[in-house]
């Protein structure tokens, strides 16, 4: 698959390879597109932020836009291209007052 396929700000269900080649099935929430890969948050497991290359998508599955009162903000700089250069996987805990942290 490539970018055009996929758009910021949505949820995707879709068949994906982990690393070990496996076809896996997976719900995520796309942050941000980039040229060889996307920033994706996994909202069925472990909550874990991943960068997905596009080739490793096999089959979109379904997609829905995002509701306004359901985006899922990040600091820019999380985002940025240069901090997902050497890593795979991110862990972020949220601390908000609503949210009894």
């Amino acid at each position: 698959m490539d970018r055009s396929e996929f758009q910021e700000n949505t949820r995707i269900t879709v068949t994906y390879k982990d690393s070990n080649g496996k076809l896996r099935p997976g719900n995520f929430y796309v942050y941000k597109l980039f040229d060889e890969f996307m920033i994706v948050r996994s909202t069925d497991n472990d909550g874990l932020f991943r960068k997905m290359p596009y080739e490793d998508v096999v089959k979109l599955v379904k997609t829905k836009k995002a509701d306004r009162s359901h985006l899922f903000t990040l600091p820019d700089e999380m985002l940025e291209e240069r901090m997902w250069k050497d890593r795979d996987t991110m862990f972020h805990y949220a601390s908000a007052p609503g949210r009894g942290k």
